[in-house]
């Protein structure tokens, strides 16, 4: 997961149903992100009321078809978080910022890496911010826009 918020639907018997995504319980960020929380919540409601024949349960196919697969260079990055986060909480502040820099440029689609290196330490010693970051998108989307229409398989 690179982001929040993110939904994962699990059903009664453990499996993922539909793979992480981007949700919201109400409108509050719809002006920032694009995205109304009503077709997200119909989708739910649904599943809640037909189960695995709702058209929103995704098979066993179409999950591993959304779901990004992990890269070496997404590996080693979590691996330099984990270890930034170990030096950070040891009172290694200055070793942790390298490290941090590091997962973040292998994996420089995690938001998340970024906002807790930042919340960790400061965005100032960084050289960007998440608005720096946000503007430097451009046309691409803070939030990927779910799929809502159909069960894929």
């Amino acid at each position: 997961m690179v982001n929040v918020p993110t939904v994962v639907w699990i059903d009664e018997e453990g499996r993922i149903i539909r793979p992480n995504e981007t949700a919201f319980v109400d409108d509050r960020f719809a002006s920032m992100s694009g995205l109304h929380a009503e077709p997200y919540l119909a989708a739910l409601r649904d599943w809640v009321e037909h189960g695995a024949d709702s058209r929103f349960v995704l098979g066993a196919e179409a999950v591993r078809d959304r779901w990004p697969a992990a890269t070496e260079d997404h590996r080693r990055g979590f691996a330099h978080f984990r270890l930034a986060r170990h030096l950070h909480d040891s009172g290694a502040v200055d070793a942790s910022i390298e490290q941090f820099r590091i997962a973040q440029a292998l994996r420089p689609d995690s938001w998340n890496f970024k906002r807790q290196s930042w919340s960790l330490t400061s965005p100032d010693r960084y050289g960007t911010s998440w608005l720096q970051e946000v503007r430097e998108l451009g046309d691409t989307p803070y939030y990927p826009p779910v799929d809502l229409d159909s069960n894929d398989e």
